[in-house]
């Protein structure tokens, strides 16, 4: 009997999930690395954080709005429905603000990824069980789960903590092409001082 017949949910959640762990885990290098790439000490993060916006755009702008017209849907929306997903959107890009100004700041994606994605689990689980109590109260909850969230936060930490460094940067090579330069090309005038 197939799972749709007997009412079960099935995995395809889990996939969907599990493509956001991927790109979730990907977002922090990816960003940081863009940031580097401006090559732009001053304004990178913020060149690299429009980018950011403008794949928002494409993504969760274009490419919804293509499906609704596909389907036909109406738009009429609930006041309520559209305010929680504005903040929704606003407490995301203000999150994604947050990882840029921590980059910026020195952090590094191993670090500041690990705190965030150790720490936003812990903020779901509290503020989803409070504006959704289980049935029976608090004291239904199980043991396991504050448990659960302890372990979050102690892997975050371990994970920050003993996290592989990175290699030494090499010195640059252009360094010390000046001084090779006016040895190689003594008849020059300023060659040598």
């Amino acid at each position: 009997m197939a799972l749709a017949q007997t009412g079960q949910p099935g995995f395809t959640w889990l996939y969907f999930a599990l493509m956001t762990v991927v790109s979730w885990g990907l977002y922090g290098v990816c960003l940081h690395t863009g940031q580097v790439a401006m090559a732009d000490p001053v304004n990178g993060r913020w060149k690299a954080f429009f980018f950011v916006g403008m794949s928002y755009f494409l993504v969760a702008v274009l490419a919804p709005l293509a499906i609704l017209l596909v389907k036909g849907a109406g738009w009429n929306m609930p006041a309520k429905g559209v305010a929680w997903s504005l903040i929704a959107g606003f407490v995301g890009a203000i999150g994604a603000f947050g990882v840029l100004l921590a980059f910026g700041a020195k952090g590094t994606p191993p670090v500041v990824m690990s705190i965030v994605f150790a720490g936003a689990p812990i903020v779901n689980a509290v503020t989803a069980t409070a504006l959704h109590p289980p049935a029976g109260g608090l004291s239904a909850i199980k043991w396991q789960f504050p448990a659960g969230i302890v372990l979050a936060a102690i892997g975050a930490a371990m994970v920050m903590l003993y996290r592989p460094m990175p290699a030494p940067k090499k010195p640059a090579a252009h360094a010390a092409a000046p001084a090779s330069a006016a040895t190689e090309n003594p008849g020059k005038p300023g060659a040598g001082r």
